[in-house]
Formats: structure tokens, C-alpha cells, sequence
């Protein structure tokens, strides 16, 4: 969740699909298998639809996701896929949390701890002020195809397990419990919604707002450790 809000890093994403097909492949690759362990039918298993969502937003090969499926499920063989977790504080004292998806614990921690290192940043217990949560992004582009009302929409939403909405120029984010998610995408379906991300995060309890210059700093931090070809996904606690 980098940027001043989440909207720029889905964009950023989308870029690198462009300019790193290979590499941003592999990590949809990989969290897909992760999420095949809990189940290879994406209709029972709510992490793997978002999962396959996802790969398929980026253009990802039909091939691509049906082999990362199999081998999730041990139908292929190949190298085990670990999703590991650390947990830090970065520039500007942003508490935040990186996602890895990996072949090896050894390379991983130590790439993390030194792009942790190298920002002024440090590992550290961070958990303690995230919880899990669905988040889903809608774009304007979308609503405004479908002449949604948002006064009527936004209680519809809240209605089908909204707990926070956020609007900002580009679109809504919406925030849901786990026991929600599939509900709120099966509902956004049935008004002919197309998403633009819908992930399990873990979403900041409590943000911080930061200036401008802190703000390029954490940025920085941010795209460094996505580029890493281990990290899945990063989450901070800066407010949208």
C-alpha cells in the first residue's frame, strides 16, 4: 500500500506487468500455489479466487494459472513454495509488513533485512496493530459506466459487509471481514462490476498521514521491496 493511496500502487503493479512480464508471472505463480494448498477449487476457496482474479487482471496465460493450481495441490512436482513474513519499521517510522513468497527462508530474510537496512529501517514486531481484511477497488471508469448512485450504492454495500468505504478520485476502496469478502464480490458481480483488485490484506488498526518529503522516502522503501523478486505484497499503516 504504497503512495498516497492504494490507487497508486495498483497502477505501479500494472506497469511493471508491461516492463517485467516474466518476473511479475512468477510471483503471481507462486501466490497462487500458496493459496492451492488450502484447495484447487477457487469457488471454495476464497484465497485462490482472489488469487487467480488477480493474475488474470495482469493478463496472466490460462496455462500459467491452471499449472500454478496443480502444483499448489501436488498434482506437479517443482520446489516448495513458502509464504513467509516480516514485520519492520521503514523511513519515517511507517510500520510495515512484507509478504514473501519464496524457494529459500535463507535469501529472503536476507534481501529483507537489507533493504531494510539500507532505508534506515529495522526488523522489528509490527503485527500487533494489523488485522486481516478483504479489500476490494472499484474504478470511477466502472461506476460511471453502470450510472451507479453512490448514496444508494454505499448503503447497498454496507448492506453486503462494507465495513469501510473510502472514495478518492480514481475510484472506491472497499473494506470487508474475511467472512465477507466472497459475498461482497459475488454481490459487486451481480451489478455487472468489474474489480480492480480484490485481495486478503492486512489493513493498518491505526494510519499515520506523512509530509510530503517523508512521503517520497517511504515510496522509495516501498518499490524497492517490490521489485524483489521474493516479495508478494507490502502493507503499511499509512493512511490512504
Amino acid at each position: 500500500m504504497s503512495g498516497h493511496s492504494k490507487w497508486a500502487t495498483t497502477h505501479r503493479q500494472k506497469e511493471i506487468v508491461d516492463a517485467k512480464r516474466g518476473a511479475v508471472f512468477t510471483k503471481f505463480a507462486n501466490l497462487i500455489s500458496i493459496a492451492a494448498k488450502q484447495g484447487g477449487d477457487p469457488d471454495a476457496n476464497p484465497s485462490l479466487r482472489a488469487a487467480i482474479d488477480r493474475a488474470r487482471s495482469m493478463s496472466m496465460p490460462k496455462d500459467n494459472i491452471e499449472r500454478a493450481i496443480k502444483k499448489g495441490t501436488g498434482e506437479l512436482e517443482g520446489a516448495q513454495i513458502e509464504e513467509l513474513y516480516y514485520e519492520g519499521i521503514g523511513p519515517a517510522n511507517v510500520q510495515i509488513i512484507v509478504k514473501c513468497l519464496t524457494d529459500s527462508r535463507n535469501r529472503s530474510a536476507a534481501n529483507v533485512r537489507h533493504l531494510f537496512s539500507k532505508n534506515n529501517g529495522s526488523l522489528g514486531s509490527v503485527m500487533w496493530n494489523f488485522e486481516q481484511a478483504g479489500v476490494i477497488m472499484l474504478s470511477q471508469e466502472s461506476l460511471d459506466a453502470e450510472k451507479i448512485n453512490f448514496d444508494e450504492f454505499e448503503l447497498e454495500l454496507i448492506d453486503n459487509g462494507a465495513n469501510d468505504i473510502i472514495k478518492a478520485e480514481e475510484g472506491l476502496t472497499i473494506y470487508t471481514a474475511l467472512s465477507d469478502f466472497q459475498k461482497m464480490q459475488d454481490y459487486l458481480k451481480s451489478r455487472n462490476l468489474n474489480t480492480e483488485s480484490a485481495e486478503i490484506e492486512y489493513v493498518a488498526k491505526e494510519k499515520i498521514n506523512l509530509s510530503d518529503d517523508d512521503q517520497a522516502l517511504a515510496d522509495k522503501f516501498l518499490e524497492e521491496l517490490e521489485d524483489n523478486e521474493d516479495v508478494s505484497a507490502c502493507y503499511t499503516n499509512i493512511a490512504d
